[in-house]
């Protein structure tokens, strides 16, 4: 007997529940969640030391020293952010693979769509980009380029440290909990970091296997960051300690109306994006469009209004303006509504960042205009609070995180229920109008069963697939000797460039068939995954919405290895479960 289990032999208790206490220990850390514990904080460090980099040069250095030569140069709006938007421009035309590409909307793509890994070459080229439009005047702020940084830099250490019983889902779980640490920083707000985080992919769902790392990286980069630039609320201001019956009625109200109002900019925001990314001019002619007429949104609202709240920039200082100095009802309204159409030019035309603090920015004005003219309450802290939080939560489709970040950034803790009801209200009279084009509604059936087979174990090898170099009268040959196949992968030499469904033939009139390619018609946004996602994952990605009939299994130089489809997943569930039977049986 070795010696050391020969001394358990002389204890009869310990023979017998040690074995359940290993039992007990296996099933308890079974998800491995202590390599969280060294992974999330370094994401939280190396995520806060880039947010507190991109906060310094935009927010101390660039944007002062463009917003007061704005103020004594009213016209140098017009001109100013349309060159910063030149700049971006060309930025993201020529040194970046995708121009239309970058901020959220890339995190979101990359955790829906590409098992969480986010290109990280054109990383310094797109944080330059958000940098030009924010610092010269674009509506928009931080947000962006802090969840694009901070997710970026998830994904990338995954890379880094993977041979650590690093899994393929893993990534994706890092890439959340950068975008978390990212958001945290750059609002001094980890609460706040961590829920939007886990909202931000789904418009009713959370993203919840990201949970405890998001935590621990949201906390370490909000630390970081504060031991820069200290810890205190970045938007603080006096709230009241009570409210009435009345005013969660009138808050209730309020959110019904933000809503309808967010409803209608996310609609008009979405089809806007969409008519500019088909528009057919260079990219940076695009911005530079956009960037004039942002500036045209700052000069009018000085102009009549003689006032330095200017709904240009990141606008910090305007959250202070609204908060804590007395405006008019139709200067906030007015404010309100040239922020959300200065946001639509910045952003819709391509602008590097997001629209979280212009959307809290606007309900904060619409709030306070609504208290004035019909609530006529002395605390319009209440309700510039409620209209924040229900913007973002109507815009985002994000209604916890923002209820967080309204307390949390604000310092405003009294409010938490009248901005509840508020942002329920707005988030439901919204619908599933969303400003980002990326959010699925919810998460797609995950069969756990399936978490340990890999996809080249169940791919199929023998590959029907076509040259983008074929004319349709060729594909149509191809098609009749193999009429069981749907959709076809297309191949130049050996790398795959799409795909190409055979019902797509009935879109081309015959007679041009000779002269129309294989590569004109094919789809060129492929669903591709390693040998290595587990088929848990590619269930997952066959069953989201829009989603094409098979995945393709390429290699790192993106060769094509096979294809997936849901009958082969199906089948290996099916054979795990008859595997599972035999063990059974041979048991009894």
């Amino acid at each position: 007997m070795p010696k050391r289990t020969r001394w358990a032999s002389k204890y009869p208790l310990l023979r017998k529940y040690l074995p359940l206490v290993h039992e007990d220990l296996g099933a308890t850390y079974s998800r491995s969640l202590h390599k969280w514990l060294v992974i999330a904080p370094l994401i939280g460090i190396t995520s806060g030391l880039a947010v507190t980099a991109i906060a310094v040069i935009i927010l101390n250095k660039l944007w002062p020293l463009m917003f007061h030569y704005y103020l004594r140069h009213h016209w140098a709006m017009v001109v100013g952010v349309g060159l910063g938007f030149l700049a971006t421009g060309l930025i993201m035309q020529f040194l970046t693979p995708d121009p239309n590409e970058h901020s959220t909307e890339e995190i979101v793509r990359s955790y829906h769509n590409h098992l969480g890994d986010v290109d990280t070459r054109p990383f310094i080229a797109k944080l330059v980009a958000a940098i030009t439009t924010v610092g010269f005047g674009g509506s928009a702020a931080l947000e962006g380029p802090s969840i694009y940084g901070g997710g970026a830099i998830g994904s990338w250490l995954w890379t880094k440290i993977r041979r650590f019983n690093l899994q393929a889902r893993d990534r994706r779980i890092m890439l959340i909990s950068g975008a978390a640490a990212g958001m945290a920083a750059v609002f001094r707000a980890p609460l706040t970091g961590l829920v939007f985080a886990l909202e931000m992919p789904y418009k009713d769902d959370l993203a919840h296997e990201a949970l405890l790392p998001s935590l621990i990286a949201s906390v370490v980069s909000y630390v970081t960051l504060a031991f820069f630039l200290g810890a205190q609320p970045i938007f603080d201001f006096d709230g009241a300690t009570s409210f009435s019956g009345r005013d969660l009625v009138w808050s209730a109200l309020l959110g019904g109306i933000i809503g309808l109002i967010a409803m209608t900019f996310a609609i008009t925001f979405r089809r806007a994006r969409e008519f500019v990314v088909n528009w057919e001019l260079p990219h940076w002619v695009k911005l530079t469009v956009g960037g004039v007429l942002t500036g045209f949104c700052g000069l009018i609202f000085v102009n009549v209004f003689k006032d330095s709240l200017v709904p240009l920039g990141p606008n910090y200082e305007a959250v202070s303006m609204i908060l804590n100095t007395r405006h008019g009802p139709l200067e906030l309204i007015a404010f309100g509504f040239l922020k959300l159409i200065a946001t639509l030019f910045s952003l819709a035309s391509g602008g590097v960042s997001a629209m979280f603090v212009p959307l809290f920015l606007t309900g904060g004005a619409f709030g306070t205009a609504f208290s004035e003219l019909f609530r006529h309450s002395s605390s319009l802290e209440l309700y510039a609070a409620v209209g924040m939080a229900s913007f973002i939560a109507a815009g985002y489709k994000t209604p916890l995180a923002a209820v967080v970040f309204v307390t949390e950034a604000t310092g405003g803790h009294a409010f938490i229920i009248p901005a509840l009801i508020g942002s329920a209200v707005a988030y439901g009279v919204s619908g599933d109008a969303s400003v980002s084009a990326e959010q699925r509604l919810h998460e797609g059936v995950r069969v756990f069963d399936l978490r340990h087979i890999e996809v080249g174990a169940i791919m199929q090898q023998q590959i029907v697939s076509v040259q983008a170099s074929l004319n349709l009268r060729e594909l149509s040959n191809v098609i009749s000797h193999h009429y069981r196949h749907t959709t076809f992968p297309v191949l130049q030499g050996q790398q795959i460039v799409g795909t190409i469904p055979a019902w797509s033939l009935s879109r081309i009139p015959v007679d041009k068939w000779e002269t129309t390619s294989v590569l004109d018609i094919a789809e060129r946004r492929v669903m591709s995954v390693p040998s290595h996602c587990d088929a848990m994952e590619a269930l997952r990605l066959l069953l989201r919405e829009s989603a094409q009939p098979m995945l393709l299994v390429t290699s790192d130089g993106g060769k094509l290895e096979g294809i997936v489809t849901k009958t082969d997943v199906l089948e290996a569930l099916k054979t795990r479960g008859e595997e599972a039977l035999e063990l059974d049986d041979e048991m009894h």
